[in-house]
């Protein structure tokens, strides 16, 4: 297998060799990559989207990290327009990430689609398997929040900080905790009247 049919094999779900010297290489060439994106930091936008372009699978307008960010491949990695992570951004994207437009991440955001194999001999022999990660539009991710394999956050949500996300989350609500949890619905009460006060 090339290494893009090794990629699609990845977002399977089935067991895969994390040792395997083709993923193992582009692995290698993504932190270099991810290295020239976090020293680009003060240069112009045009150059640090040119270097995400070649990153990312694909990557919206106005997609911003700050350093700094850490990805596993890459190229598994989709974002929709205006995207904003703060400090130290974390994707492991074997089983594929995809994040809509309008989404914030706070400080020290993870988003892990791969795992390890549970039994020890098949850890130790490099044993993976990966599940994808959704994240909708219009989302807030707080300050230290970890998205677990498999994971899809809906629309206009906002996950609290701290929280470690292990199954999906609906649209329009508040959640937070470890597991992370429905703590209640965005409603019109939640307006504050803000966009009739700027100046």
């Amino acid at each position: 297998m090339n290494i893009k049919e090794k990629f699609a094999f990845m977002k399977t779900g089935k067991m895969y060799n994390d040792l395997d010297p083709d993923i193992a290489a582009f692995r290698e060439k993504t932190v270099f990559k991810t290295n020239e994106y976090n020293q680009s930091f003060g240069l112009s936008s045009v150059v640090r989207q040119k270097i995400l372009e070649e990153l990312l699978g694909s990557s919206g307008k106005n997609v911003h990290f700050e350093p700094t960010l850490r990805c596993e491949f890459g190229v598994n990695i989709h974002i929709g327009d205006d995207f904003y992570a703060n400090f130290d951004c974390v994707l492991l994207d074997a089983g594929g990430i995809t994040i809509g437009n309008n989404v914030l991440f706070g400080p020290r955001v993870g988003l892990y689609t791969a795992n390890h194999a549970f039994d020890a001999e098949e850890r130790r022999n490099g044993g993976c398997f990966a599940k994808p990660i959704k994240v909708g539009n219009n989302v807030w991710i707080g300050a230290g929040v970890h998205i677990m394999p498999g994971v899809t956050i809906g629309d206009n949500t906002i996950i609290g900080s701290g929280s470690i996300v292990t199954s999906n989350i609906p649209s329009n609500v508040i959640a937070t905790g470890s597991p992370c949890k429905v703590l209640r619905e965005i409603t019109e009460e939640d307006k504050t009247e803000y966009l009739n006060t700027l100046i």
